[in-house]
């Protein structure tokens, strides 16, 4: 057979290809686990921009009350800087619906879970919306560095049934969520290509720019940022330098917004921790090894700013 011919069918094969083109499905509830700082965040864009009714699930009501004072915090101060108008903030608390039962996310089309990045957690809940939310549901994580793959797995007791696992993905949203353009998307092994533009154009919708990650440890945005912050804390711990000359060269050297130090005190010392331990863990590399400082800011209750000390004083 002539090379040219195996070029023209070649051709053919691209130009007349079987494959069948995949479709969004449209989301029209969306369902919040976690009414923390990302939960919240993630639940109040997605009522301003998407403009659709979110439900809102955190088995601690101080912690719904606490979260709906933040979002109304927020709203205010968009109206008073006139980026929105008051009937615009009405009409987004109205979307914004809290409940302490999971049973209630029973008619969502897409649930995004925001607790701790705890890995037990996060597969129990996963197992328990695989039984209350609808067939077609996405199952979204926000988890910033626990295997997609792993949370999937939750969703059945039998390996070779896809029917829950194929729809569950990570969409990852940067912190703070009404400010940060970009979202991680990663797919597990499991993840079906329908899940995948779901995923991606319900965050467009959100205002937000989506990237594409593997499901290998920390993904994108962390396995670049968390060594990067835990650099920075073993330099605070050796002695290289003190926390206000380490954060001012970054700032100032590299035109960051905030330096690394105070980077960690926004995101949380215990949620870095966590993440460079998972990194740590599932790479088994010497270079993700946690700064012990962190481990001693945990141990002390030095969170960052939720607990008002971290590297700095809130």
């Amino acid at each position: 057979m002539s090379a040219h011919l195996l070029r023209a069918q070649s051709m053919g094969r691209r130009g007349f290809s079987t494959t069948p083109v995949v479709a969004a499905a449209e989301i029209k509830r969306l369902g919040v686990v976690g009414a923390g700082q990302m939960g919240l965040g993630i639940a109040l864009v997605a009522a301003q921009r998407a403009q659709i009714p979110v439900r809102i699930i955190d088995n601690s009501q101080a912690s719904i009350d606490k979260g709906l004072q933040f979002a109304n915090k927020l709203l205010e101060k968009d109206v008073s800087k006139q980026r929105i108008s008051k009937e615009d903030a009405a009409a987004c608390r109205e979307r914004l619906t809290p409940s302490t039962k999971m049973e209630d996310l029973s008619d969502v089309d897409f649930v995004i879970e925001a607790v701790p990045e705890i890995a037990e957690l996060k597969t129990s809940i996963f197992s328990q919306l695989a039984q209350i939310c609808p067939s077609h549901a996405i199952l979204a994580t926000n988890t910033s560095s626990i295997s997609i793959t792993k949370i999937a797995a939750a969703t059945t007791k039998d390996p070779t049934d896809l029917s829950a696992p194929s729809r569950v993905i990570s969409t990852h949203f940067m912190n703070p969520v009404p400010v940060q353009k970009g979202v991680e998307i990663i797919s597990g092994l499991q993840t079906s290509q329908e899940t995948v533009e779901t995923a991606l154009e319900f965050v467009k919708k959100m205002g937000k720019i989506p990237s594409q990650s593997a499901d290998s440890p920390g993904f994108l945005a962390n396995r670049i940022l968390m060594p990067y912050i835990n650099e920075a804390v073993i330099c605070l711990e050796t002695g290289v330098g003190g926390k206000e000359d380490i954060d001012n060269i970054m700032k100032n050297g590299t035109n960051v917004p905030m330096g690394p130090l105070q980077l960690a005190d926004f995101i949380g010392i215990d949620t870095c921790l966590a993440i460079m331990n998972v990194l740590h863990e599932e790479t088994g590399d010497s270079k993700y090894r946690p700064a012990v400082l962190l481990k001693k800011m945990v141990d002390a209750g030095w969170l960052g700013k939720k607990s008002s000390k971290g590297f700095y004083e809130y």
